[in-house]
């Protein structure tokens, strides 16, 4: 019998071991998933804590098909895309950006590591969940197909668009890094 309807059914005759035990297996992946959309660490904690409990609060109505981890990742995302949307409203100090960069030691690493990531935020929501499930995520990409609830034709078009769109950014070197 699969592990995650074991889990499911414990945790709604409310076993507390059962809710600790689903935490354990999928929050290290929701956390990777969410900083990749978010910038800073402790919001990408924050969304991450917040998909389980809405993930929670929805239970008693989850019917497990087999997809706990998608359903997560599903939840991961919309709250990710709400942030960003307020994220834009909120504007970061020169001031504490200045203090920012004269902490960071750079090293041609973290420069390519902070291009890509640079990089990615000029992609459309589409196509950078794509990429992040693919490369970050290690999903195969008809478990993408399913996370985001698209055809598998969908997810390759938008890997290619994704891979055309990053390579002609990250030639331009145009950074905001």
């Amino acid at each position: 019998m699969d592990v995650d309807f074991l889990l499911i059914r414990n945790m709604k005759k409310g076993n507390e071991d059962a809710f600790d035990v689903f935490v354990r297996k999928y929050y290290d992946d929701i956390l990777k998933y969410c900083g990749y959309h978010c910038p800073y660490p402790e919001y990408a904690e924050d969304l991450a804590q917040e998909t389980f409990v809405h993930f929670f609060a929805k239970l008693s109505d989850y019917r497990h098909m087999g997809k706990a981890k998608n359903f997560l990742y599903t939840i991961a995302g919309n709250l990710c895309k709400n942030y960003f949307k307020k994220a834009k409203e909120i504007s970061l100090e020169d001031t504490e950006l200045a203090d920012l960069v004269e902490e960071a030691e750079f090293t041609p690493d973290i420069l390519t590591k902070l291009e890509v990531e640079d990089a990615l935020k000029h992609l459309s929501d589409e196509l950078r969940d794509v990429v992040v499930l693919y490369y970050f995520q290690d999903l195969k990409l008809s478990e993408i197909a399913d996370v985001l609830q698209i055809g598998l034709p969908l997810v390759k078009y938008r890997m290619k668009q994704a891979k055309v769109q990053l390579k002609m950014y990250l030639e331009e070197g145009d950074y905001d890094i």
